[in-house]
C-alpha cells in the first residue's frame, strides 16, 4: 500500500537581495505552523535577480525551494513561483514578513469549508524596528468579503485596500486563471487582490494573519513608489483591470 499523500499550501516569497537578511526569521514563522492533520507547506523563494547574496539566507530544507530569474520586480518574481508551485493554495509571505501562529490553518479552515470562497485575506500588524506591533483602526467585520465590494472602498479612500493584499491565501486555479500578479512595479498585490474580489467572494479574519515588517530599506518606503505620475497611472490601470473584469461578468466558482 502507498503511503498516503499530503495536500499541500504553498508559500511564495520574492526577495531581493537588501531583504534577504529577513528570510530566516520568515521561515522561523513558517515553521512553527501548526496544519491540519494530512496537511503540509511548501516555500518557494523567488528571488528578483541572479545574484549571489540571497542563497546564504535561505535554509537547507527539503519543503524549501529556492529560485532565481531576470529582475521585473515582485510581481513578476511570484508569477514565475507558481511554476513550481504543487499545492491546492498559494499564500503570499514577503521577504521581511513574518506569520503569526495559526495563520496557514485558519486560512485552509475557511477555503476548506467554503467552495464559494475564493481567497482569504487576515489582519495584519505592523512589526516595528523594536520588536513592538501596532494595529490600525477600519478593518471590516470578520466574515465573507462579498464581490465588488473592495473597489469601491479603495477608490474612495484614497487608494487604500480595506484588507491587506500581503496577507492573501488564495486558490491555486483561481490565482493562475487570473494570470498571477499584475505586471506593475508596485501595487501588483492590490491588483489581484482587486481582481480576485471582482470575481470571486472573499473572507476576512479579525485574527491577525501577518506581521508586516516596518524597516528603511522596505520597497513601499522609497520615493519611487509614491511618484505621483507612476502612481497615477498604476491606480489607473489597477481600477481599470478589476472593473472590467466585473462587467464582463466572470466569476469563481462558474455556474
Amino acid at each position: 500500500m502507498s503511503a498516503a499523500v499530503n495536500r499541500r499550501v504553498v508559500i511564495v516569497t520574492a526577495v531581493h537581495a537588501p531583504s534577504a537578511r529577513f528570510l530566516p526569521e520568515a521561515y522561523k514563522s513558517l515553521r512553527e505552523q501548526r496544519l491540519p492533520d494530512g496537511w503540509e507547506w511548501h516555500w518557494i523563494v523567488q528571488e528578483d535577480g541572479r545574484t549571489d547574496e540571497v542563497r546564504p539566507y535561505v535554509p537547507d530544507d527539503v519543503r524549501v525551494t529556492f529560485r532565481q530569474g531576470r529582475p521585473g520586480g515582485p510581481g513578476v518574481a511570484r508569477t514565475i513561483a507558481l511554476a513550481h508551485a504543487d499545492g491546492e493554495y498559494v499564500r503570499i509571505l514577503d521577504a521581511d514578513d513574518q506569520l503569526p501562529p495559526g495563520a496557514l490553518a485558519r486560512d485552509l479552515a475557511v477555503l476548506e469549508a467554503d467552495q464559494t470562497i475564493g481567497w482569504a485575506t487576515s489582519r495584519a500588524l505592523d512589526l516595528l524596528p523594536d520588536g513592538s506591533t501596532a494595529g490600525f483602526p477600519g478593518d471590516p467585520d470578520e466574515g465573507p468579503v462579498e464581490r465588488g465590494t473592495l473597489l469601491d472602498f479603495w477608490k474612495a479612500n484614497g487608494f487604500r485596500a480595506q484588507v491587506h493584499p500581503a496577507t492573501l491565501c488564495v486558490r491555486r486555479g483561481l490565482l493562475l486563471a487570473l494570470g498571477g500578479w499584475m505586471a506593475l512595479p508596485a501595487s501588483e498585490d492590490t491588483g489581484l487582490l482587486l481582481a480576485l474580489n471582482a470575481v470571486s467572494r472573499g473572507w476576512f479574519s479579525a485574527e491577525a494573519g501577518l506581521l508586516y515588517r516596518k524597516w528603511e530599506g522596505q520597497m513601499t518606503g522609497q520615493a519611487a513608489h509614491v511618484d505621483p505620475v507612476e502612481r497615477e497611472a498604476r491606480m489607473a490601470v489597477v481600477e481599470a483591470r478589476a472593473r472590467a473584469l466585473a462587467d464582463v461578468d466572470w466569476r469563481y466558482p462558474p455556474g
